[in-house]
Formats: C-alpha cells, structure tokens, sequence
C-alpha cells in the first residue's frame, strides 16, 4: 500500500531549508541501508535453503557411489603397490584365477603377482606345445615384455622381428619381408629403428621355449600357484563367476573360487561362449613343414620371405640356422585331405612351380617324407559380454589372420592394459562395481588390437586376390607402394610391427595404395576403360576395409573420448602409459651407456 503525497510549504529562511535538505538525505540513507540489509538476509536465507538442499543432495550422491564403487589403493608413491615392492602373500584364497598358461596367462600371472594377488594359473598341459603357428614377436610385443618386466637372459626371452634379429647394443636393424611376385618382381624392406634402444640377445627363437620360461618365470613367484587340469566350466552364482571346475592331472574334480576369474585357454576355448558373442570364422588353413636347406640360407638371407602366389601367399622364415619354415595359406574353410594324398598332389602341382629354385628341391624332398601339418587360420571379432567376477583374454577373445604374426603382440598389449586397470584396485570383492570399472578395458585396447587385427585382415585379403582384375591391380599396387621405400613402407611397417598403434595412420595408408593404383592405371595415357577400373579399385579397397573396421567398431577405434568408460580413466591410463615408457627409455639410456 502506497502512503499519501506529503503536500507542505517551503519555509522562506534558507537556514531552515538546509536543515530539512539534510535531514531528508539522512532519511534517504537510511531508507537505502535497511533495503540493503533486507536484501542481505534475503540472500543468507536463500544462500542457507541452498546449502542444505546440496548437502543433501551430496548425501544422497555419497550413498550411492560408495554402494558401487571400487576400492583404490592410495595414489601416493608410498601407498600404491607396484612391482618394485612385492607384497607377497602366500597363504589364503587367491585373488584371482587364470585359466590357461600361454603368453597371456603367464604374463598376466607374472604381473599381478609382482603386485601382491594370490594367482591360481590352471593349465590344460604343462609340457612345452609344439604347434606350426606363433613363431613370431614383433617389437612391440618385445616392448609390452620389457614393461611388464619380463624380459632377461638369464631366461632367454628374446625377440625375435620376422624370426631374425640383427642387434647391437644401441641400434636395432631387422630385415622384415621380402615379398616376391610371379615374374620375379623382389620388393625388399629393410626396417631401422634407431630411435629404439635396447639389448638383444641373438639366438635362434624357439617360441616354445619361450613359451616354457614364461611360465618358469611366473611360477618362480612365491604367491603363484600354477597346477596342470582342465577346466569344465565356470562357477556361477546370480549371474556372478564365482571360480572355476577343473580336474586335475589325477582326474580329481575340484573347484576353486575367486574374486576374479580370467580366461585365456587359446583359441580353442570352451569357456568363451558364456564371456563373449563367439564370431569365429574360418578364413584358411596353414600348411606347415620345416625344411633343411643345405647351405641353410634362403634367397636374401636374414630375411623372412612372403611369396605372392596365386591363389595365396606361401611365407618361409628361419628357424634355426639350418632349418626354414614354411607356411602355405590354403584359403577356404576345406583343405585338401593330408592322408590320402589330396595336399601332396595340391603342394607338387599348384605351389611347388611358383617357387625359387634355391627351395624347390628342399620343398619337395619334405612333401615325399610326408612330415605335413595343418592349423585353421580362424578369425574372430572382439564383442565382449561383461560378465561380473570375469574376463576374457587373449586368442580366446580376439583372433585375426596370423599372415602378419601379431597375435602375441596384441596378447601382451592387452595384458599391459588389464595390469594397469586392476593395479590401483585394492579389493575385487564387489564385482558388480569391478566390472564397471573394467568396461575401460575393451576401448583402450583399441589401437594396438585394432591396428594389427585390421592390418591383417585387409593384408590377407589384398595377398588373396579375387578373380577380377581390379583386385589384381590392388595387389600389385600393393608391392609397388612397399617397394618405394621411405615412409611408404616404414609407415605400414611400423602398423604391423604394433610400434605405431594408429588406426586412422592405417586407413590412410590403406587409401593411399588405392590412389596410387589408380594413378598407375590412368599414367600416362588415362582411358574411358581404365578410369572405369579405377573406380573399381577403390570400391574393392572400400570392400575390403570397411567390413573390418565395423567389426573392430568404428566408435572404439576413432572415436574413443564419445565412450564414457574410456573417458573415466583415460586421463590416468594416458599418464601411466607415459610414465612407464620414460623409465623404459631412461633404462635403456642407462644400459646403452
């Protein structure tokens, strides 16, 4: 309600006028701090409703999280637990169980054992393996050993880039492919890394053997319990892994619990169909013998060789100093029979012509003693199904084409990010919170499993050319580009090796050979004909990698940061992984000096 106007008469004496002009500034000064101070309590009483309804809702907020959080170890120096100081627990249940004892098994086994876990490894088969598959580490899978810290002499862990290593204590140089095509066209690729140091001990690499000292090496630990059985199936509770049935070597059935159970029992997993969408396909078989050469030397001596036959590549590589390896793709799910003959006819009359003469005796001599082995080339995207208390792992996971040789490189890739993930876990107790925390896994293996699983997907399918001509000129421009040297084969070269783990670095080299192949069909002279080709060059390149890259996932592989899970511990993966190749780095500076 408005007060009345106040109508009154001005007083003539000046005196009088100055003491009611004063007294009406007072009145308004204290009419304009009572308004402030209104104002005042106003917003403390607002700013006090505020404050009670946020720590309510942070109340709330807390209950919440600390139901389905993860417990973290301190992230000081001095309370996080790392490899340099193993607290090592013998007795009690184990943290975690491991089913299979390969490259991921044991490496993983080795590292969280270094952490402090209690690690139960159950494998199928102690006795060193002896397969015609997985004779090759490329670098970046030696790397992934020395940060897990599991390379050394003293148990001959060696690497081994295209099964020869030329090595020097500050300089690495290893002759990588030497791809021949029909009219004896020879592109050879010499790789230099001099910008990676470190010590390598040259010696013949027996992958299994390596395989047996990675064991030997994780079973040293006192906290590892590595036993020989086969597991049944998983324990299962609520839909939470629980542990594992297995019998042991005496036909004993046992079971085991765990807080964390992770497969990795190869490419022959029975257990995966309950971790994973299995998608295993059969691209082609490997046709395996070792020959003995009588100089023991191939045509370019240090090298491995790819043969582009027709209708696919033939792969030879050293072994030991007088024996080769040979590998011939058989494409196709069906392979000709070994025992009735059928492969021998196939080897003697479709492979054995498209051979050098220096390995056409030798190829022949061991096809007539009959020493012929086979493996499926199998191939299998990653589409995991979390499941509380479980993880999935290696070849029983992801496959791809072994032409590349890059299944042990992505195996310890992964097992480098897994040991990251659960080192500042302090409990795996809640699973449900566990697994959340572990969705990250799937996104930051991306650029090494990716880069390799598609480089070896689409290289296979370039070597294996269809009928038509335009996949032909694909694969000749395919050698044409490696055979220009330079970052034309460095690039590709540093994809494969798993040293430069970048999908869109791999999908612009893809796109590039395809342009170059266009450019040679329309130089000098471009036709209505050959233009005609061209675009259907690129439609085959398309053809070839966008399948593969949808299965690996178009999101996870370019675009991680749109996954929240990668978002919520990118950022401290990012720095470790920085960290870690620092010290690699500084421990190499310090050797080499």
């Amino acid at each position: 309600m408005c007060c009345p106007p106040c109508i009154y008469k001005w007083p003539k004496d000046e005196s009088v006028k100055t003491e009611i002009h004063i007294s009406e500034i007072e009145i308004a000064n204290k009419l304009s701090l009572v308004m402030e101070l209104n104002m005042m309590e106003q917003y403390i009483f607002g700013g006090f409703i505020a404050l009670v309804f946020g720590l309510i809702l942070l109340y709330i907020f807390l209950e919440k999280s600390s139901k389905c959080s993860v417990k973290e170890t301190p992230r000081g120096a001095s309370a996080r637990k790392s490899s340099e100081n193993t607290v090592c627990r013998k007795d009690g249940p184990p943290d975690v169980v491991i089913v299979g004892a390969g490259v991921a098994g044991s490496a993983l086994a080795y590292s969280l054992a270094k952490d402090g876990r209690i690690v139960q490894v159950i494998e199928r088969d102690l006795s060193q393996p002896d397969r015609i598959v997985g004779e090759l580490l490329q670098p970046g899978g030696y790397l992934k050993l020395v940060e897990l810290g599991m390379e050394g002499k003293s148990y001959e862990i060696v690497l081994d880039f295209a099964s020869v290593v030329n090595a020097c204590m500050d300089r690495f140089s290893a002759g990588l492919w030497l791809c021949a095509l029909q009219g004896g066209k020879i592109c050879e690729i010499n790789l230099s890394f001099a910008r990676i140091q470190f010590r390598c001990f040259r010696q013949e690499f027996s992958p299994w053997r390596f395989i047996q000292r990675l064991r030997e090496k994780a079973a040293s630990l006192p906290n590892v319990r590595m036993e020989q059985g086969t597991v049944t199936s998983l324990i299962e509770e609520k839909g939470t892994v629980k542990g594992v049935k297995y019998k042991n070597k005496d036909g004993q059935d046992i079971k085991t619990y765990a807080p964390l159970t992770i497969v990795c029992d190869g490419c022959f997993s029975n257990l995966r169909k309950n971790l994973c969408i299995p998608q295993v396909n059969i691209v082609s078989h490997f046709v395996g013998m070792v020959l003995n050469l009588e100089n023991g030397k191939l045509p370019h001596p240090n090298h491995g060789h790819v043969f582009l036959a027709n209708p696919s590549p033939v792969l030879f590589y050293p072994v030991s100093s007088t024996e080769v390896r040979c590998l011939v793709d058989v494409p196709g799910q069906k392979m000709p029979s070994i025992s009735n003959g059928d492969m021998a006819k196939y080897l003697k009359t479709k492979v054995a012509p498209q051979l050098p003469p220096e390995l056409h005796d030798a190829f022949i001599d061991q096809i007539d003693k009959g020493d012929i082995r086979s493996m499926p080339n199998r191939s299998m995207p990653a589409s995991p199904l979390p499941t509380p208390g479980a993880v999935l792992l290696g070849d029983a996971f992801n496959m791809r084409h072994p032409l590349t040789g890059g299944g042990m490189t992505v195996a310890l890739a992964d097992v480098v990010v897994l040991r990251d993930l659960l080192r500042p876990v302090e409990d795996f107790g809640n699973a449900a919170a566990l697994t959340k925390h572990l969705e990250s896994f799937y996104t930051l293996r991306k650029p090494v499993a990716s880069t390799i699983n598609t480089l070896a997907g689409a290289l296979y399918k370039v070597f294996c050319p269809a009928p038509d001509q335009a996949s032909r000129e694909m694969r000749e421009a395919c050698f044409d580009y490696l055979s220009l040297g330079g970052m034309y084969s460095q690039g590709p070269i540093s994809l494969l090796s798993g040293l430069n783990p970048r999908p869109m670095s791999l999908v612009a080299h893809f796109f590039a050979v395809a342009i170059y192949g266009v450019g040679r069909l329309l130089l000098p002279y471009p036709s209505p004909k050959r233009l005609l080709l061209g675009v259907r060059l690129l439609l085959s390149a398309y053809g070839i990698i966008f399948p593969i890259v949808k299965s690996e996932g178009v999101r996870q592989m370019f675009f991680p940061i749109t996954i929240s899970a990668y978002n919520r511990v990118a950022m401290r993966f990012q720095i470790s992984v920085s960290l870690s190749a620092l010290k690699l780095r500084a421990d190499a500076t310090s050797d080499s000096t």
